[in-house]
């Protein structure tokens, strides 16, 4: 059964979310006052595709995979939700059925919104509309920023702006050197290929190449930031 209470480095994720902190005290509780716990293993799918919109939710532990099976029938990693993001809304608003699959990454666990409760929010904090907007314009302007990349970029600088990303969200610092950075989110190089549109193999030669520089370091459970100063170098020189 669910823990229906989030412990405090949950409740501090959600509270410190670069969106929600800038929420009204009174609009804030109320979301937190109505909204329920759900926990998951790693794998475990969280909603599927065509599943009709029943919540809104926010990472508050672990992340959430976001992926789409090809014609072929393999399923593609789109991106990962990473705590103190909330997600779901835009069905919220639409009803449509979901679009995509969403499944925990590592021990996940999600604070929810029944669409009831979403919807009585609204109804009572006109700011929440407003404050979606603005969650929406900044994903947009992400989504643009992600396609021009695509199109104007070549792979070893949206490699490293990748990197930087991950290591800004789920970076731990090493205990025996704290000027390098762990990425704590576990990826396949499958996966990060996935999400930068590029083959596993073509992936694997970059981060080696950034390796031999002394950017990062490749070990068996995962990458580690060395030089951040040489990664936003490498992400701005291809500009």
């Amino acid at each position: 059964m669910d823990d229906p209470i989030l412990t405090m480095q949950e409740r501090e994720a959600i509270n410190s979310g670069r969106w929600f902190n800038t929420l009204s005290p009174s609009l804030r509780h109320d979301i937190l006052r109505c909204a329920f716990v759900r926990r998951f293993q790693d794998g475990d799918l969280i909603a599927a595709r065509g599943d009709p919109p029943t919540e809104w939710s926010a990472v508050s532990k672990g992340a959430v995979r976001v992926s789409s099976t090809s014609l072929a029938g393999k399923q593609v990693t789109l991106t990962y939700v990473e705590p103190g993001v909330w997600f779901g809304e835009i069905a919220m608003f639409d009803g449509e059925r979901r679009t995509h699959d969403a499944y925990a990454h590592g021990p996940t666990s999600l604070l929810c919104v029944a669409r009831k409760d979403f919807q009585k929010i609204l109804a009572q904090h006109i700011e929440l509309y407003e404050a979606l907007l603005r969650l929406q314009a900044r994903r947009i302007r992400n989504l643009f920023g992600l396609v021009e990349d695509l199109n104007t970029l070549p792979l070893r600088a949206r490699l490293a702006k990748q990197l930087l990303h991950l290591s800004r969200s789920y970076g731990v610092p090493c205990l025996a050197n704290a000027s390098e950075t762990r990425i704590g989110l576990q990826l396949a190089q499958e996966e990060l290929a996935q999400m930068l549109g590029a083959s596993r193999q073509r992936v694997n030669q970059e981060l080696k190449a950034m390796e031999r520089e002394q950017a990062i370091r490749i070990e068996p459970g995962g990458l580690v930031v060395c030089d951040r100063s040489a990664l936003l170098r490498i992400a701005a020189a291809e500009h």
